[in-house]
């Protein structure tokens, strides 16, 4: 792989080569920095901007976070992926939920934005300002990952008591709701119990949820 070069006059990062006529089908989006739009949070995978005081844009980069560690190599395309699972479970839900999406075609949206088309281009969503819910909502189906680990320890999932002998990865008998904090980078997320969600949420909200 080469060096991180500086792409678009210094404006985002990336590593990888180029191939086939310039396409940049094998490069990783690491980070990004694009100038004339304030950098609000990078999170470990996604980079979010202030475009003004009702918008902003998700930029979701090829980063890989496991177990909450980002990883020093990414995949390339992935951000794209995870862009285009995003906008069509948006669609697909529309008439049952609200969303936060605006826009997600670069050529539609405002300046600076698409003159960065060529790497940006599949990876952007320009969405509502909104409230965020700082707990992450969880359904599990399989006692796998987190709930394993808690589960070894204490016989529960987020204080929900389960029956004794389950084996790693094994079929619960229905599916639990196991809400989490949701870390910032560099932090990692907790499972919690529901009382500690409706404690942080609000009862009304967090049965909602």
């Amino acid at each position: 792989m080469n060096s991180i070069p500086s792409v678009g006059h210094g404006h985002l990062c990336e590593r990888g080569d180029n191939r086939e006529n310039g396409d940049n089908v094998d490069t990783e989006i690491l980070t990004t920095d694009i100038r004339g739009l304030e950098l609000v949070s990078r999170g470990k995978v996604r980079d979010v901007y202030a475009v003004d005081a009702d918008r902003m844009l998700i930029v979701t980069t090829d980063r890989v976070s496991a177990y909450d560690v980002v990883m020093g190599r990414g995949v390339p395309g992935r951000g794209k992926i995870l862009t285009a699972l995003s906008i069509f479970w948006f669609d697909f839900l529309k008439d049952m939920v609200g969303h936060h999406l605006l826009e997600h075609d670069i050529r539609k949206m405002p300046a600076p934005l698409p003159s960065h088309a060529g790497q940006l281009a599949g990876r952007v969503m320009l969405v509502k300002r909104a409230s965020i819910y700082p707990v992450e909502c969880v359904a599990r189906g399989y006692i796998i990952g987190s709930g394993w680990k808690d589960y070894q320890t204490t016989g529960t999932v987020c204080g929900i008591a389960l029956p004794k002998g389950l084996k790693q990865a094994a079929k619960l008998e229905q599916p639990l709701f196991t809400p989490a904090t949701k870390a910032e980078q560099g932090a990692h997320d907790e499972n919690i119990s529901f009382a500690q969600a409706c404690d942080i949420l609000g009862k009304q909200c967090a049965s909602e949820l």
